[in-house]
C-alpha cells in the first residue's frame, strides 16, 4: 500500500469534507506533471480524467485501456502530491468491490468516480444492480477502514445511454437516489447543459452534486445553484495538446 491506513483515512476524510465546504473545483489531470501543477497552484485535491489518461496511453476511452496501465498512471499522480487524490475508475473494470478498493488504496487514492455506463453491452447498467455494486464498494471501504469518497456518475444525459431526452432528468434523479442510498458520497450527472435541468437535479438529489461548466453554466452560476463539485474531464489535456500542435506546426511554416 502506497501510504499507511491512518494517512489514507485522513486524506479520505478531508476529501469528503471538501464536498461540504466552498465549491470543490477539480481541473482534472492525467500524469505526474499535470498533477504537480494543479497541486502547486493551491487546489485542495487532485482528480484524474480517464479519457485523458487512456488517450495519453494510446487507447480509446470507455475502459479501452488495460486497468493495470490506468492504475499505474493514477498511482504516479498520487505519488507526487500531498493532497487527496480521486481517481476516475470508469465503470470499475469488471472488478469485484473488494478488489477495486484494494487497488485504489494500493496506489494511494482515496476517492473514485464510478459510472453506470455498460461498456460491454452498451447503454446503462440496470440501476438496482449498479446500486448493489456501489453498496459493495462502500462496504469494502468500510472494512478497509478508509472512507473512500465515491462520486457516482449518472450517465443518462449521454447520447449512448439510450435514454430519451425528455426522460433524462427523471431517470437521473431515480438513479442518483438509489446510488446515494447505496453509499455514494456525491452524485455526478455528467453532460447536463441546461441550467434548469441541473437546478432540478441539485434540488431533487440528496447530498452533494457534481456539475460541469459549459455554454450556459460558468463557475459563478454553478456556485449560486449549490453545486458542490466541478469536474473538467479531459478538457485541459486536450487544450495542452492543441497548444503543442500549434507550436510544432509553426516550426514547419
Amino acid at each position: 500500500m502506497a501510504a499507511d491506513v491512518a494517512d489514507l483515512k485522513t486524506r479520505a476524510e478531508r476529501l469528503r469534507e471538501l464536498h461540504s465546504e466552498e465549491m470543490l473545483v477539480l481541473p482534472n489531470v492525467w500524469d505526474a506533471a499535470s498533477a504537480t501543477i494543479v497541486a502547486e497552484a493551491g487546489f485542495p485535491a487532485v482528480a484524474t480524467a480517464s479519457a485523458a489518461i487512456s488517450e495519453m496511453l494510446g487507447y480509446p476511452d470507455g475502459e479501452g485501456a488495460p486497468w493495470q496501465e490506468m492504475f499505474a498512471a493514477a498511482g504516479r499522480v498520487a505519488r507526487v502530491v500531498s493532497v487527496p487524490v480521486t481517481v476516475d475508475a470508469e465503470a470499475g473494470y469488471g472488478m469485484e468491490p473488494r478488489e477495486l478498493v484494494d487497488r485504489l488504496l494500493d496506489i494511494g487514492a482515496v476517492g473514485c468516480n464510478l459510472e453506470d455506463t455498460d461498456h460491454r453491452a452498451g447503454g446503462l447498467v440496470e440501476a438496482g444492480a449498479h446500486a448493489q455494486w456501489l453498496a459493495g464498494v462502500r462496504s469494502a471501504a468500510d472494512d478497509a477502514e478508509v472512507p473512500i469518497v465515491i462520486n457516482a456518475r449518472v450517465d443518462t444525459f449521454l447520447p449512448a445511454s439510450g435514454i430519451p431526452e425528455p426522460d433524462r432528468v427523471t431517470e437521473a434523479i431515480r438513479r442518483g437516489r438509489l446510488y446515494r442510498d447505496a453509499g455514494a458520497d456525491c452524485i455526478y450527472p455528467i453532460g447536463v447543459r441546461q441550467k434548469h435541468d441541473l437546478a432540478t437535479l441539485v434540488t431533487e438529489l440528496p447530498g452533494p452534486v457534481n456539475g460541469n461548466t459549459g455554454e450556459y453554466l460558468d463557475l459563478a452560476t454553478l456556485r449560486e445553484m449549490g453545486v458542490a463539485r466541478v469536474s473538467y474531464g479531459p478538457r485541459f489535456y486536450r487544450a495542452a495538446l492543441a497548444d503543442l500542435k500549434t507550436a510544432v506546426q509553426e516550426l514547419l511554416a
